[in-house]
């Protein structure tokens, strides 16, 4: 018998629009809530987070060791302001397991209050916990990076450089550049209204005074004065018959004079110690602490991963980076164009500096 040959199902067809697109915003919907929540969730620990979001990695030596040689790394121009360095200072006063310190310079100065900032926040920690500090210097550790390594304080085989560091450039620096002819050229006139004749003082849009240059001279006499008041501090060694003159103590040779010098150089003038490297430096800082490799371990600190970086894989600001960052986004802009001295080791003005983009 014959069967006659049944109809084919009917075919449901789902065309792709109004549900797909609500779909779409759903999902995004989602993760904006997720990253709202992720945010909130992270301001909140962060307020309740006493060590500041600055988390410990081990580096080297026996892991569960309970002694700590901690690394604190001094990189790149230092701005004034609070920064990571700080965080990494006030981890460490905390943390009694750490038994002494190892400061990595890797910088060519910045700001006088910034490279100060440092160098007695660094000192005070030697004072109040009775930390030996000992100073591994990178590739270049001039001026205010220099300035910085005096918080090492007096001692023997303190102060180590890498065969290749650049040291010295003992010195102020104001920066200052006339444009007033260059304006004069394209039409444009400063008609700047001010309180006193005074207050634009070393503005670029004309030639200083007389009593401008003396003004701004003195003010880096006084600053050169402390500089080199610092480092007759920590090493008394240079002190030269002239008041705060620092000087090579075999041929009276001036230090101070902004010259940069090579680690052999530095090492012969006796504005180092040693020559050697990060693990010299750690060595000794073992030493100092009573220490040895199998009864500590070496730790360093970076930052807190942020939201950003969780989900690109990108960090927002470096693990190691010394320029002390000023939250207000538009703060390291205004920084940067105010008149100030700096220990600074450059040939680039000091406002390029403030550009990540451009260092």
């Amino acid at each position: 018998m014959s069967q006659t040959p049944s109809a084919p199902p009917p075919q449901i067809v789902v065309k792709a629009g109004r549900s797909t697109f609500l779909g779409r915003l759903g999902w995004i919907a989602f993760f904006i809530c997720l990253a709202v929540l992720l945010s909130s969730w992270r301001s909140r620990e962060e307020y309740y987070d006493t060590t500041s979001g600055t988390l410990e990695k081990y580096v080297s030596g026996k892991k569960m060791a309970d002694n700590k040689v901690a690394v604190i790394r001094v990189s790149g121009v230092i701005l004034s302001g609070s920064g990571f360095v700080k965080k990494q200072i006030d981890r460490i006063r905390k943390d009694k397991s750490v038994k002494a310190v190892v400061l990595r310079i890797n910088s060519p100065g910045g700001t006088i209050s910034g490279a100060h900032y440092l160098y007695h926040h660094l000192s005070e920690l030697r004072k109040e916990r009775n930390l030996p500090i000992v100073v591994s210097m990178g590739s270049v550790a001039a001026s205010g990076g220099y300035y910085i390594a005096m918080a090492a304080g007096k001692g023997e085989d303190l102060l180590f450089a890498e065969p290749t560091t650049t040291t010295g450039s003992i010195g102020v620096i104001i920066p200052y550049y006339n444009a007033s002819d260059l304006m004069a050229k394209i039409g444009v006139e400063d008609q700047s209204i001010k309180s006193h004749p005074l207050k634009d003082m070393l503005s670029m849009t004309r030639p200083l005074t007389d009593e401008e240059r003396a003004i701004a001279q003195e003010y880096v006499d006084a600053a050169f004065r402390r500089f080199k008041r610092v480092i007759l501090e920590s090493r008394p060694q240079l002190k030269g018959d002239e008041a705060d003159s620092v000087v090579d103590p075999k041929t009276g040779k001036d230090l101070a004079t902004g010259q940069i010098f090579t680690a052999e150089q530095a090492l012969e003038y006796q504005l180092i110690d040693r020559i050697g490297f990060l693990e010299d430096a750690i060595a000794r800082a073992r030493e100092m602490a009573g220490l040895s490799e199998s009864n500590s371990r070496v730790v360093e600190y970076h930052t807190r991963p942020t939201l950003l970086s969780a989900f690109t894989g990108v960090q927002t600001e470096a693990p190691f980076d010394a320029t002390l960052h000023n939250p207000h986004p538009g703060a390291r802009f205004w920084e940067a164009t105010t008149p100030q001295a700096f220990y600074l080791a450059t040939t680039v003005p000091p406002l390029m500096h403030s550009f990540p983009l451009l260092r």
